[in-house]
């Protein structure tokens, strides 16, 4: 059986990377890169919740994540439909939301560094990459 993700493994995986520090927004956990939020516990609100109408909305916890830009967040979704979708609310943004009970390790890892890549300072982003 596979295990399902948590937020304390979203936490290591963000911690991995460098100069990460992980603190509250809004009352939900969030991971970040010289002050820019990548990643965050997103649970609906309200209003997300009315908007999926009849539809069952995605079980929680949700894990939002930042993209490079809209062009990334669109290719992210299509590679990954069976955990990662959006919402009217982030229409426009480049960011993805991920059902951590869905993703698999790797998708998740991946979409963690993308998200610290698309906010670390580029200095620091080119040196990740170059070791």
């Amino acid at each position: 059986m596979l295990r399902v993700a948590t937020l304390d493994d979203v936490a290591r995986l963000a911690c991995e990377l460098p100069e990460v520090t992980e603190g509250e927004r809004h009352g939900n956990r969030t991971w970040f890169v010289a002050g820019k939020a990548f990643a965050w516990d997103r649970p609906f609100s309200k209003a997300d919740i009315r908007r999926f109408g009849d539809q069952t909305p995605p079980e929680g916890p949700i894990l939002a994540v930042r993209t490079g830009d809209l062009g990334e967040k669109e290719a992210v979704l299509a590679a990954h439909r069976e955990a990662f979708f959006t919402i009217p609310h982030f229409d426009g943004y480049p960011a993805v939301l991920i059902q951590l009970r869905l993703v698999t390790g790797k998708a998740l890892r991946e979409a963690i560094t993308d998200g610290w890549l698309a906010c670390a300072p580029p200095a620091l982003a080119a040196q990740y990459l170059s070791r």
